[in-house]
């Protein structure tokens, strides 16, 4: 992994944690502006791993719904 990459992702980590403790949804626009304006090519990399992230929870949050719904409806079959 390159500079660039591999200081993407650890500020795409810390942005998050951040954007996760203030409730800012978009927390992550802000900081990529502010990588722009010094760097484009590390505000992509930055961007693309805050995007890849984001996607990975909401991926992570339908397969951890649908389970829960599996197991709710195995548990109704099994107190029928």
């Amino acid at each position: 992994m390159g500079t660039i990459e591999t200081l993407a992702q650890k500020l795409a980590v810390d942005t998050l944690k951040v954007q996760d403790a203030s409730g800012e949804e978009r927390f992550y626009v802000e900081v990529g502006q502010v990588l722009g304006a010094a760097s484009q090519s590390l505000e992509e990399a930055f961007l693309t791993e805050i995007r890849v992230r984001l996607a990975e929870r909401k991926a992570r949050d339908f397969l951890n719904k649908k389970v829960a719904d599996l197991q709710a409806q195995l548990g109704a079959k099994g107190d029928a």
